[in-house]
């Protein structure tokens, strides 16, 4: 795992700058949008100059889903200015921007970037999350679209060398937002707990993550700023344990609910993950962890331990409730079309990262149940 400096409490911007100073870089490509201009992470971007010499080039044109355009605008203004270190303010979009641009900025042209060898370079990245869900501040994974298809971009050196947690980033987020990025990182802590990948420091990091999602949730949601402090280090811990084993079935799923639906990544996730955990509590003679089915089995309620729940039964109506709870609901409108297509519509790569690998009938029966709250699992 990439060691990672993280900045954080009341002199996090101070000793990021010194950070910055010695680093002995001359000019920053900032990769943040407009609605972070009158932050404090924007002021401090905006007198970075006149504080250290170091100068700063904005980069700001990218969409809430990034295209391949952009980040090829993004890498020729690299470039072109002369820029020798990159720093990204925003959510998963700003992110993966910047790791991208750091990923393809040595790259020959002539040929599409996605589709060269990556090949490491001394870039130095460092982010100031505005969101506290999704982790990408320390995986090394990016999601960038060519031609409306989505399009996975993954290398070690894109994981940011250096972190700044400011939870004053979160105060104005809107409360669906906010609730449904928390959703991701509860997940991504399940999922990766549960991964044929996992390790015992992955699944420590995944423990961890869980226990302060849970614990910080009612007051992050609430507005108290010391508990977005921790959901910011939550997101962050589970990010960690996901760089490890990578996601499963759950975000398999919901990838393609998200388009159908326009139902938000961390909402759409936190609908699928509890049917999983369902689908293997009923399915465990066919784990195909190596560890075995008695290992899965013990997981299992070791995540209703963790999940504040007596029993895997409890913990699946804890998590199928949650989304409900928080007021994010699943769509009304679905036809039986939809969901035969959402049944062979996934990416069968993370579906053998789950410890029991559902089939296309096992998929219709989950979907089914999601979105037609059809309970019979036969």
């Amino acid at each position: 795992m990439k060691k990672q400096l993280i900045f954080r409490g009341s002199d996090a911007y101070s000793a990021f700058e010194e950070y910055l100073i010695s680093s002995g870089r001359k000019k920053i490509l900032a990769v943040y949008g407009e609605s972070l201009s009158e932050s404090s992470a924007g002021r401090f971007f905006s007198s970075l100059t006149a504080h250290t010499g170091i100068e700063v080039v904005r980069f700001s044109g990218f969409t809430p889903n990034p295209d391949y355009s952009e980040i090829v605008t993004g890498v020729r203004l690299f470039r072109s200015s002369g820029c020798d270190m990159i720093c990204c303010a925003g959510g998963g979009s700003a992110m993966d921007t910047g790791k991208c641009i750091k990923l393809f900025a040595d790259m020959p042209d002539g040929k599409e970037f996605f589709r060269q060898e990556i090949v490491q370079n001394d870039i130095p990245l460092s982010v100031i999350p505005s969101t506290a869900g999704t982790g990408s501040e320390t995986t090394r994974y990016a999601v960038i679209y060519h031609n409306n298809v989505k399009i996975s971009v993954t290398h070690e050196s894109c994981v940011p060398s250096a972190v700044l947690f400011d939870p004053s980033l979160l105060d104005t987020l809107p409360a669906m937002h906010k609730k449904s990025a928390m959703l991701d990182a509860l997940c991504h802590g399940i999922e990766s707990f549960w991964s044929v990948n996992s390790t015992p420091v992955s699944r420590e990091l995944s423990k961890q993550a869980i226990t302060t999602v849970l614990h910080s949730m009612d007051g992050y949601i609430s507005g108290d700023r010391s508990c977005a402090e921790l959901m910011l280090a939550a997101a962050n811990t589970a990010g960690k344990a996901i760089d490890i084993t990578a996601t499963t079935a759950g975000h398999a799923m919901c990838y393609k609910l998200t388009s159908l639906y326009h139902i938000p990544h961390g909402h759409a996730a936190a609908l699928c993950v509890p049917q999983v955990y369902r689908f293997m509590l009923d399915s465990t003679e066919r784990c195909c962890d190596k560890r075995g089915s008695e290992y899965l089995t013990d997981t299992l309620h070791q995540l209703a331990f963790l999940l504040g729940t007596d029993s895997p039964q409890h913990a699946f109506a804890f998590l199928e409730s949650l989304p409900s709870q928080l007021g994010l609901h699943s769509p009304s409108d679905v036809s039986d079309d939809d969901i035969h297509l959402l049944s062979v519509s996934f990416n069968p790569e993370r579906l053998r990262n789950n410890p029991v690998i559902p089939d296309t009938d096992d998929l219709y029966r989950m979907y089914r149940h999601i979105l037609c709250r059809k309970t019979e699992y036969t």
